[in-house]
């Protein structure tokens, strides 16, 4: 089950994990090459998986009874040779680039001021109290106590204070400020310093932050004196600052960033073909020589403590190796029937592309298509990716409830967001929509929903209410 939960993109690094730790595994030629799926795989049919192929396997037959008494098997057996084999799976992560994080990028920064070792500490512990928006939240009071306290370091609070402004001239701008006004202002405040004409921006912020956060325009262009183009002007320098300035930090290089599809599907003259990322399909087989020396064990004569000790390793290591053929190949089963039932539940989305055409559905109908427990389809909805004409999607976008119309016709609740997502689109910047003129607009389209209903679905489409909206 935790197998089926590990990326494509990191799968091959998985499978290469396990060809090192058992011998008696291996990877055909074929492995790892090519971008088409195995033919066995490359099917829209779920035939019925079944597990392993142990009936035609000569390894089998082999009588080795003579070597192994009942137990001796599970003296060093595969699945324990961790503590907890069932975390093992767990324990994979992601791998990540070096790189150099948010925290890192300050303290090279703090190498720069000429500090005396006291200081470097007082900095130090600053810099550590600062959150992963850049933020400085912590109280002046509290940073002194815990110098005090845990550092044995005796400070005031005017000389953090003193030290919290050399750090905020550092990279990126604004960071380190105590809330979202001062944040905004330290950064028109380096741009001042660079020559940009930004000092009416800057009143506006320090004397108008509330009205600008509620966009109550008038009141900024009144009590500024401004003209049309002027607050048009001073709006767009304060929108084009970061309200996050350590949120975008050690972020963009992080290999999980990147999506690989797990699956592939293409309309191919009005028939849609599914296919499976090779990568989810590796060819894997048990090694002949390993096979080939079991046989030898069961020609021999000697049945000596080391010949018993060899074939319980071996025998191990085949296990280990079938095993895992097993694993792989349920959950590429795994990954192919949900896929398939998706597929066949939303196919008009899938040949026209077009998000209203998508139709109800619950973890509920694809487990009872496939006969899978609903957590499991839940895994694979939560993690996996497929690649179409119009685009790479989550799985988990493919599902949503229902909603009925006027005609008593059950509808997506994607199909509402999306035509609310429109009607919010082209609406008038000037004058937005409230949330009770998109209610009766949906309502005129033939939808029965509540104002409370639309304004949820307007906060999961993270848009803002009217007001919020207004632009000038």
């Amino acid at each position: 089950m935790k197998l089926l939960q590990v990326p494509t993109a990191i799968l091959d690094d998985r499978i290469k994990e396990e060809l090192e730790e058992n011998p008696a595994l291996e990877l055909t030629d074929e492995g790892f090459e090519g971008d088409e799926t195995p033919d066995e795989f490359a099917s829209n049919d779920s035939d019925e998986y079944e597990e392993g192929d142990s009936a035609d396997d000569p390894y089998e037959n082999i009588d080795i009874s003579d070597y192994v008494s009942e137990g001796d098997d599970d003296i060093a057996d595969y699945k324990m040779r961790d503590e907890n084999y069932g975390d093992q799976e767990e324990k994979t992560t992601l791998p990540y680039r070096v790189e150099t994080s948010f925290y890192e990028q300050l303290e090279a920064q703090l190498g720069m001021l000429n500090l005396d070792d006291r200081q470097y500490k007082i900095a130090e512990q600053i810099i550590g109290s600062i959150d992963e928006d850049g933020y400085l939240r912590r109280e002046t009071s509290a940073i002194v106590d815990d110098l005090a306290f845990r550092q044995n370091v005796m400070t005031s609070d005017e000389e953090v204070e003193s030290l919290i402004k050399r750090i905020q001239n550092f990279d990126p701008p604004g960071v380190a400020a105590r809330d979202l006004q001062e944040c905004l202002i330290l950064q028109l405040q380096r741009q001042k310093i660079d020559g940009k004409e930004v000092e009416i921006a800057i009143q506006a912020l320090t004397r108008y932050f509330d009205e600008f956060t509620k966009k109550h325009y008038e009141k900024i262009q009144r009590g500024l004196n401004l003209t049309d183009e002027g607050l048009k002007e001073v709006m767009i320098q304060i929108t084009k600052l970061n309200p996050k300035p350590g949120g975008n930090v050690g972020e963009v290089n992080k290999a999980e960033a990147y999506v690989v599809p797990d699956f592939f599907i293409y309309n191919n003259a009005g028939k849609l073909e599914l296919t499976l990322n090779s990568k989810n399909a590796p060819e894997l087989r048990i090694s002949e020589g390993y096979r080939d020396m079991l046989k030898e064990y069961d020609r021999g004569q000697k049945k000596d403590r080391r010949q018993k000790e060899a074939v319980l390793f071996i025998k191990q290591k085949i296990d280990a190796a079938k095993w895992f053929i097993d694993a792989i190949k349920q959950r590429q089963h795994t990954l192919l029937s949900t896929m398939t039932a998706i597929m066949n539940h939303q196919q008009e989305f899938f040949m026209t592309g077009d998000e209203t055409s998508l139709r109800p559905m619950i973890l509920k109908d694809i487990a009872e298509r496939t006969g899978l427990d609903i957590s499991t389809v839940s895994r694979v909805a939560n993690s996996k990716f497929v690649q179409t004409e119009f685009g790479t999607y989550r799985l988990k976008f493919f599902f949503s409830e229902s909603l009925t119309t006027d005609t008593g016709e059950e509808v997506s609740t994607r199909e509402v967001k999306k035509i609310l997502s429109d009607l919010i689109e082209g609406e008038s910047k000037k004058k937005p929509l409230s949330d009770e003129r998109l209610t009766e607009l949906l309502q005129e389209k033939g939808y029965n929903i509540a104002r409370r209903t639309v304004a949820k679905y307007r906060e999961q489409l993270n848009i803002p209410v009217a007001r919020l909206r207004k632009e000038l």
